[in-house]
């Protein structure tokens, strides 16, 4: 097989680090939304949270460097039922990015060119990123790492015409939006709320984990590094000059959530800025999907590795891809893309719960590494207090988003995420115990066929007894010195009309009835000719009558059938009375 090259820092860092930055485009102003004037300092709250992770996926992945993630991380300190678990919030994390950033990125192309049809063209953005992905993961790193660096100069472009326009009008804005009345009541709840939201800006850190077998040695934790600190810049930054162009109730409104850079680009630059800004998000945005195939197929590889999912995955092309894993991803998230209709915000719930819990169950892993597998060499390690406050940030973000209102008309998030968790987890359950539920299954057919299946041994022997006895019998030919068509005619009338297959061709000897050759040798080609009926030649010295036949009839403990061939007109010479139970055939 062809060797296939590892990737560098740039190429790790786009791949995972299109789905990180891409949280620009939405994350401070759905911090905005919730946190008001304190989204900037919820979203460098994000950034210290995600420094503390830093550390932890470093020391997990260094002691443990293979795809999978949390996944893997379970599953050397517990069990595969848990790392299974973890396995299945991944999954669903990766499928939620998949759908909502393909359609997102489709809906800002749409801006651009409203002829494009939302849902088709959003199934051919994911079959592109499809069959990218199984041309080889080198090969997705070059889209990955041009969509990544051109968002990033689309941002420093956009950032410096608002730094352009804030040196010239000021920044008074800002500070008028910062003396409004706090949004949600009080200022530890406006932060609260939005800490919950503002966690969503770090989904794509842990893609890394799930495909650090492809990346080259050393390349892992600069990849972290890297996603840091862009997330610590670039978000922060957003919200703080959202806040400074625009007042926190236009900031808040529908219009201003769903395309805040555009509207920022558009008032600072004009319109030919915002399509730049436009074309950026459709194509970071884009990027998120890829991550999504990328992180997902080394996961699954793995779980395949472990036989849990079946061995059919394993299956790779040429270009060492494990194309069958991304052809049912692709079909997967295709069938939730038709089953949502296009409305894939309601996978909001899956996105945001399954992210969290995932970021959780890595910390929860490092600490039982600690503890269980501490003599595993490991390039770092994070502290006790950080390790238990990260965990504890998570899980605050994830309460938070749980008890979060939704929108009139749409269900919670955790609804909407139970709604897909519980046949994930349950098929992963069957998976894990198919062994014992093929058990089940196999007592269970016994328990309802058996006693079918002895009736029908014991029938099939009775009658296969009934057979063997009723071609048991024998039937007697008595013979005198016949040539071979008289036994053809005998063997024939057998054949066709009776059930026996054995018969003794008797010759009585007395009073001169001498056998000859002839016979003999007759006798041998009708035995040949008739291999299905046994025939066995007997020679009698005695007379023949009545007397020998009864006689016979009670030695051999069979009914004797008397045959009589003659030419036409002969008579038989003996009563059928005289015969006893001897059946006459004439």
């Amino acid at each position: 097989m062809k060797k296939h090259n590892k990737l560098s820092e740039l190429a790790s860092t786009a791949i995972c680090g299109n789905d990180i930055s891409s949280s620009v485009l939405y994350v401070s102003a759905l911090a905005i939304a919730f946190a008001g004037q304190y989204a900037w300092i919820t979203l460098l709250i994000v950034s210290l949270v995600l420094f503390l992770f830093r550390k932890i996926y470093g020391e997990v992945v260094g002691a443990l460097p293979l795809n999978g993630g949390a996944y893997n991380a379970l599953l050397n300190t517990t069990s595969k039922s848990v790392a299974s678990f973890a396995a299945t919030l991944t999954l669903l994390s990766y499928m939620a990015t998949a759908v909502i950033s393909a359609n997102e990125a489709i809906h800002y192309l749409h801006h651009l060119i409203p002829a494009i049809p939302i849902i088709l063209a959003t199934i051919v953005l994911l079959s592109i990123f499809a069959l990218l992905t199984i041309g080889g993961v080198s090969e997705s790193a070059k889209v990955a790492i041009g969509i990544f660096l051109f968002h990033l100069g689309s941002f420093i472009l956009l950032s410096g015409f608002i730094v352009f326009f804030l040196v010239k009008n000021g920044f008074g804005l800002f500070f008028e939006n910062w003396h409004l009345p706090t949004t949600g009541g009080s200022i530890t709840n406006a932060i609260f709320l939005g800490f919950a939201a503002s966690m969503l800006g770090v989904s794509g850190f842990e893609s890394s984990a799930n495909f650090v077998e492809e990346q080259k040695k050393g390349v892992f934790p600069k990849t972290l590094k890297n996603m840091w600190i862009v997330v610590s810049v670039i978000n922060p930054l957003t919200a703080i000059f959202a806040l400074a162009l625009f007042t926190l109730p236009v900031l808040q409104s529908d219009a201003y959530q769903n395309t805040l850079l555009i509207e920022m680009a558009s008032y600072v630059g004009g319109d030919w800025l915002a399509i730049v800004i436009g074309v950026d998000a459709f194509l970071v945005l884009s990027g998120a999907v890829l991550t999504s195939f990328v992180g997902v197929s080394g996961l699954l590889e793995r779980m395949a590795l472990d036989r849990i999912l079946p061995q059919f995955f394993l299956k790779k092309n040429k270009k060492g891809s494990s194309y069958r894993i991304i052809l049912v991803f692709l079909l997967l998230t295709v069938s939730v893309l038709l089953i949502t209709n296009g409305n894939v915000k309601l996978l909001a719930g899956v996105y945001t719960i399954s992210f969290l819990s995932v970021m959780a169950l890595f910390g929860i892993g490092n600490i039982l590494l600690k503890v269980k597998r501490n003599r595993l060499p490991r390039p770092e390690k994070a502290s006790w207090g950080a390790i238990i406050f990260a965990i504890i940030a998570v899980i605050v973000a994830l309460i938070g988003n749980i008890i979060m209102k939704p929108a009139e008309g749409v269900p919670s998030n955790l609804s909407v995420f139970l709604e897909y968790f519980v046949p994930s987890i349950l098929f992963i359950v069957i998976m894990l115990n198919r062994t014992v539920l093929l058990k089940f299954v196999l007592k269970l057919i016994h328990s309802i066929f058996d006693p079918f299946r002895n009736f029908v041994f014991k029938s099939d022997k009775k009658i296969l007894s009934l057979i063997h006895t009723i071609n048991s019998q024998e039937f007697v030919y008595f013979t005198k010195n016949d040539d071979v068509a008289t036994l053809n005619k005998v063997l024939l009338y057998i054949q066709k009309n009776e059930h026996t297959k054995k018969i003794k061709v008797v010759t009585v000897t007395g009073h001169g009835n001498e056998i000859n050759d002839q016979f003999r040798n007759d006798i041998r080609v009708v035995d040949r000719e008739y291999p299905a009926i046994s025939i066995d030649f007997v020679e009698i010295d005695d007379k023949f009558g009545p007397q020998l036949i009864n006689r016979l009839s009670k030695e051999w403990g069979i009914p004797i059938n008397f045959m009589f061939i003659g030419s036409p007109g002969d008579r038989f010479p003996y009563k059928v009375e005289e015969l006893g139970g001897v059946r006459l055939i004439i």
